[in-house]
């Protein structure tokens, strides 16, 4: 299946596009995580200001997604390889792992899953991710990569927020849109997501995100 890019934005476009949703995608990666924090508590946090009913482990996950999006926005025009890709989770899973921005030499689990999977070799991480980014539409590649990164778990934590933040890079570079779940479709994500862990074929998983997840601006 091959899935067309739903939007062609000008640079300047795409650009005003991610900062204008960024702080949704931050919310969206929370929600991801099953985290205790609403959508206000996470603009608010964003904005600077603390919020008591909020765990500090919450809001140290926030600042990490805030400045994963100040690191994306910053290098919008760089080229994606996977030294880039460890720079995106290390500030994402900064102080929620054994380590962040390197690829895990251990094994890990899944809740809800009895897929285990394999620990990541550099070369071959490499390959597969240069393969993602030569093949398709922007739109192809971003979904690609996000079902790639989530399954292969490359790194000790923050996998679908580094993936997710992975597929808005190649995205916003191409004007292709942003990719954001909202509260609406959540649940149906994550089960989605857990049948390919299981599988390994996320063609209904993509698709989902295809027809709910990309927002964009219309011409």
């Amino acid at each position: 299946m091959i899935f067309e890019d739903k939007f062609k934005l000008t640079p300047e476009q795409s650009l005003f596009l991610a900062k204008k949703k960024w702080d949704e995608n931050v919310y969206c990666g929370m929600r991801m995580e099953n985290r205790a924090v609403t959508f206000p508590q996470t603009q608010t946090i964003l904005n600077g200001v603390n919020v008591p009913s909020v765990q500090l482990d919450d809001i140290q996950a926030i600042l990490n997604m805030r400045d994963a999006w100040r690191y994306l926005l910053s290098t919008v025009d760089t080229t994606i390889t996977l030294d880039y890709l460890c720079k995106l989770n290390d500030f994402i899973a900064r102080n929620e792992a054994l380590e962040w921005g390197k690829l895990r030499t251990g094994t890990v689990g899944i809740s809800g899953t009895d897929y285990t999977p394999p620990i990541p070799e550099k070369e071959q991480v490499e390959s597969e991710l240069a393969q993602i980014l030569v093949k398709g539409t922007a739109t192809d590649q971003a979904l690609n990569a996000f079902a790639w990164g989530a399954r292969g778990q490359f790194f000790w934590d923050g996998n679908k927020r580094t993936s997710m933040t992975l597929a808005n890079k190649i995205l916003i570079s191409n004007g292709a849109g942003i990719l954001t779940i909202t509260d609406k479709h959540m649940e149906e994500f994550k089960t989605l997501l857990c049948e390919f862990y299981d599988s390994g074929d996320g063609t209904a998983l993509k698709k989902f995100l295809y027809d709910n997840a990309i927002q964009g601006i219309m011409q």
